[in-house]
């Protein structure tokens, strides 16, 4: 089957926002407009098509980025095919937006027109910045009451550093809120709000508006010309472009990052959403607009690229998994070659053998299922047993690992226990699966305590996996508070000797052991080593002795907590010919470490969580007051862009709770990342109290 339509007219873009600035109702609008859906969903009566999830229709937040495929005849009257990604704009979900950004090739930044730039804006504008990724703004709910275009547009500039250049401004607001004046076109496109927005009146500029539009085109053509010697040269001389060649400039402009285009209306209102459908085929970049992907060579780590090109060799990055009714999907971007339904890969980050099953399109909930993909294309396979998300599948003759997707540490743990023994079984598996599904989700078990942890990007991020738990798998469960891993150490150097004898009629047991125990000075392992010479210990009994030593370093003297950087070596002992063996080896080391394990100056450890804070620079000095009250050192300070960096090392046990606080502090502007660097004695006075409290 051919390609029905050609690379150069797809566009693959996501919509990304702070919550509640309208994004999937903006989605719906978009879906409704190019003919995807039959009536319009709203969100705030748990209809919206793209929020499928049973949370999602609950809370009218949007938690899993929903994939759909659909079409725009543009201003040309030519068919372009959209792949739009709707992601989510709480913080706890940055991570799907990361996953989003990774394989979009443009994106559409909402605002709210009164809020304006909110600090998720800024979370994923910094994501986005981190990508690469061509970007336009749509300052949407322009009906609201406080909605300020100009201070948006002004915010823009100053919050995110961005060159806005406003393509259009707003004819009236709030309530008054009659259209947009297209500034390309120098005319007014008017709704009359009879047909819910599917057509506009194009009229006259309103007198009263023209001397700023006037303005505001100036400024916009001066940006634009910058993008061509010869089209700046004939502005200089008083020719400006005509509105094809203006529109030429500002695509090449943003396609290159070097401006943003800013757009106004309100999606609610189905005011302004038909002229952002055509601005995103005007301005956003086709897959082969962007530079070619890189990858590396498996065999042997060599640099490589793959373009957007149906005569390349298939390479496709899997961005996400999903189970739903159908079984397992996994959500893939084609970026060179063409997958056929049927067709053997290789899954080159876990070099393993996978079939493509059946492959569907998909519309929200809806699919539709296709024997083919290009170049270019995000499909969703059913049914691949190993790939999961950030993994490369590829022609198994052309191999290459594409760049891999970067997943921040979870921050926060809650320790969790099924409440009757048929959960037990059933919450394993439901764990393995939503673990699968995401990967800022890690699940492990505490083998101190025997309980189930599980580990995420935040409490309102758990929250919902509990609640998935209960919905979904149907499994109950009790959720404790969360708990720090402990670990303890030797301080002293020790030569220790022990003699194990056991007589009781028959052959008895002996072994003696002559062990010194030391802080290993090669790192945090337990290292043991054999200087036995002349025969003292046959070398088939020293396995044991190791073995006995290894099993008593699961629980430490000080707290029973797994005991780190310990070396013992053993240099003497004895035997009996008839009386040794291993197992009288293995017990007479054990004890011999537990006889003396208080002339070893055993003490506990706390893992040092290495924590990296970015905010704006008005807040740095109460997050710096705060870290250092949670024990914090900080290592340094730095800006990126306009925010402030801080890095600090901070005790795991002083930072739960910290992204609440940081929220507060500054207004929910600031977001942290940590990550385990170390472990640390804990103060002496501390370890009492946590000594007392485990007593």
């Amino acid at each position: 089957m051919a390609r029905e339509y050609k690379i150069e007219d797809y566009r693959n873009f996501g919509i990304m926002a702070h919550i509640d600035a309208g994004k999937t109702t903006t989605t719906e609008r978009i879906l409704y407009y190019t003919g995807k859906s039959h009536k319009i969903g709203e969100v705030h009566d748990g209809a919206a098509t793209m929020d499928w999830m049973a949370q999602e229709q609950e809370r009218g937040i949007t938690i899993t980025s929903a994939a759909t495929t659909t079409f725009w005849k543009g201003r040309d009257g030519k068919k372009r095919r959209f792949n739009i990604i709707d992601t989510p704009g709480h913080v706890d979900f940055t991570i799907e937006v990361e996953r989003s950004l990774r394989v979009l090739d443009g994106a559409v930044a909402l605002l709210d027109a009164n809020a304006g730039v909110e600090p998720q804006t800024e979370t994923v504008w910094r994501q986005a910045d981190k990508y690469k990724v061509p970007r336009m703004v749509f300052v949407n709910k322009m009906d609201k009451t406080g909605a300020d275009f100009y201070r948006c547009v002004r915010m823009i500039r100053e919050r995110l550093g961005a060159t806005a250049i406003p393509v259009q401004i707003p004819i009236g607001a709030e309530t008054e809120l009659k259209g947009v004046i297209d500034l390309i076109e120098m005319k007014a496109l008017v709704w009359q709000g009879e047909d819910l927005g599917a057509s506009w009146d194009v009229l006259e500029i309103p007198a009263d508006l023209l001397d700023k539009a006037k303005e505001f085109r100036e400024s916009m053509i001066e940006t634009a010309v910058e993008m061509d010697e010869a089209a700046m040269e004939a502005y200089l001389d008083g020719v400006e472009p005509d509105a094809d060649t203006l529109r030429k400039l500002i695509r090449k402009g943003t396609v290159a990052n070097i401006f943003v285009p800013i757009l106004c209306g309100s999606a609610f209102k189905n005011k302004g959403v038909q002229p952002l459908l055509d601005a995103v085929v005007d301005f956003l970049p086709s897959p082969v607009d962007i530079p070619a992907i890189k990858g590396i060579n498996p065999k042997d780590g060599s640099d490589m690229d793959r373009h957007a090109d149906d005569s390349e060799p298939l390479s496709m990055l899997a961005f996400k998994l999903m189970d739903d009714q159908y079984g397992s999907l996994t959500f893939c971007r084609i970026y060179s070659g063409v997958l056929t339904a049927g067709l053997n890969v290789t899954n080159t980050v876990k070099d393993k053998k996978e079939r493509i099953g059946r492959m569907l399109l998909m519309h929200a909930i809806e699919r539709e299922e296709i024997k083919e993909a290009f170049a270019g294309d995000i499909v969703a396979v059913v049914g691949l047993k190993d790939t999961t998300t950030g993994d490369t599948l590829c022609d198994p003759s052309k191999p290459v690992i594409l760049e891999r997707m970067e997943f921040p540490e979870p921050v926060i743990e809650i320790a969790i226990e099924p409440k009757t023994k048929a959960d037990q079984e059933k919450m394993g598996l439901a764990l393995n699966r939503l673990a699968a599904e995401d990967p800022s989700f890690r699940v492990k078990t505490d083998f101190e305590s025997g309980q189930t942890i599980m580990a995420g990007m935040g409490e309102l991020h758990l929250d919902i996996l509990v609640d998935r738990l209960k919905r979904e798998f149907k499994v109950e469960a009790n959720i404790g508070a969360p708990q720090v891993a402990y670990r303890e150490t030797i301080t002293r150097k020790f030569d220790a000797d022990y003699t194990h004898k056991k007589q009781s009629g028959g052959s008895g047991q002996f072994a003696r052991v002559k062990i010194i125990f030391e802080p290993n000075p090669d790192g945090e392992d337990f290292a043991f080593e054999s200087k036995i010479v002349g025969g003292s210990v046959p070398k088939e009994y020293i396995p044991g002795v190791q073995k006995g030593i290894e099993s008593v370093m699961n629980a430490g003297p000080v707290a029973g907590f797994p005991m780190l950087g310990v070396k013992a070596t053993l240099y003497d002992g004895s035997y009996h010919d008839v009386d040794s063996s291993v197992l009288a080896f293995e017990i007479a080391a054990r004890a011999c470490f537990r006889e003396n394990k208080n002339n070893l100056g055993a003490v506990l450890l706390e893992p040092i969580m290495s924590v990296e804070v970015v905010s704006p620079e008005e807040y740095t000095g109460s997050i710096i007051g705060d870290l250092t009250s949670r024990r914090g050192q900080v290592q340094g300070q730095d800006v990126r862009g306009n925010a402030n960096v801080i890095e600090a090392m901070v005790p795991l046990a002083n930072m739960f709770g910290y992204i609440n606080t940081l929220r507060s502090m500054s207004q929910g502007r600031a977001q942290y990342t940590m990550q385990f660097d170390h472990y640390e004695q804990v103060p002496t006075a501390l370890a009492q109290e946590i000594q007392s409290k485990l007593a």
